[in-house]
């Protein structure tokens, strides 16, 4: 038997139930990881929420990192005794142990510990895919990310003041736009004393930006579009607020022909080779440095629901795990 927690019904964070399960050993295509680590994102809540609805009973967590202990029929590209970190469905990463597809599973790097690894999976991979392909940020170029001291936004400072860019970044204190700053941001605006709109097109001489990346969904929506230059893109990759409303099209007209697109990381790395060279381009910058993944709180897989009331009040900051 190991611990994993478990969810019987959607609701709040009292929902998940820290149980006893039994891990069988892996069929064709699965792996046998034991974690060291997983990680907290904001999918969990929408998982738990239902939001993003699943079958229940059902487990619960897309990200972590630990050793390969079996693999099954057809695996060859990970072995017993791999050190090796995830991102990916089916849920069920809140667990001591768990069988899994092993098509998700990449090595990890040994310069790259455990819990750096279940930190930095979904959330290294979505700023990859944001910044490189979703809109390939060029040199020069001034962007706006929202939530810029979250555990996605503080990799997404750190990679654009890598490349070049001249990050525009919203916070929801003084205190969180000191750390953007601190991680490479450029600008930082407090969404609680400013408004975001008027920052933007006074710090771009009214010009706006070409892009902006956009979690928070419901509450930035059209405040996003109104900082959009004409032709701009709009990508709306989260919905920590709740769900963006059904699209307006002329919302986009009016605004000097907007693009607006709602990418997730699953797409971009539904193709093995995709994954790998996702993977392998993050593994890249952590490793060189460049990037430093900021694991501000770590939990005990017990206090899952203290987890998620902590991530829902945005209590915290940077990356979280539960270490194992």
């Amino acid at each position: 038997m190991t611990k994993a927690i478990r969810l019987n019904k959607n609701g709040g964070p009292e929902v998940m139930e820290y149980v006893d399960v039994e891990v069988g050993q892996p069929g064709p295509g699965e792996a046998l990881v034991r974690h060291a680590a997983v990680g907290l994102n904001y999918i969990d809540v929408y998982f738990r929420t239902g939001l993003y609805p699943q079958p229940l009973p059902a487990g619960i967590g897309m990200e972590g990192s630990g050793t390969v202990e079996a693999v099954g029929a057809g695996v060859t590209h990970v072995k017993p005794g791999d050190r090796v970190a995830y991102a990916g469905r089916p849920t069920g990463a809140y667990a001591e142990a768990r069988t899994m597809p092993a098509s998700i599973l990449v090595k990890l790097p040994d310069a790259i510990d455990f819990d750096t690894g279940a930190a930095m999976m979904l959330q290294g991979m979505t700023v990859q895919y944001l910044l490189r392909q979703t809109y390939p940020v060029k040199p020069g170029d001034t962007i706006l990310f929202h939530a810029a001291a979250g555990g996605v936004g503080l990799i997404a400072c750190q990679w654009a003041r890598a490349l070049g860019i001249n990050m525009i970044g919203t916070v929801g204190s003084d205190e969180k736009g000191a750390l953007a700053k601190a991680h490479g941001c450029a600008h930082v605006i407090n969404y609680n004393k400013e408004n975001f709109v008027e920052r933007v097109k006074e710090i771009t001489s009214g010009a706006g930006v070409p892009v902006v990346y956009d979690s928070i969904g419901k509450d930035t929506y059209i405040g996003s579009l109104d900082c959009l230059s004409p032709r701009g893109l709009l990508a709306s990759f989260g919905s920590a607020s709740g769900p963006v409303p059904p699209v307006n099209l002329q919302d986009l007209a009016s605004r000097g022909s907007l693009y607006i697109t709602r990418p997730t990381l699953f797409t971009y790395v539904a193709k093995r080779a995709d994954l790998e060279s996702t993977a392998a381009d993050l593994f890249a910058m952590v490793s060189s440095g460049k990037v430093k993944i900021e694991i501000n709180q770590r939990y005990a897989l017990k206090d899952a629901p203290q987890a998620h009331r902590d991530l829902e009040s945005r209590k915290t900051t940077g990356s979280s795990i539960f270490r194992l």
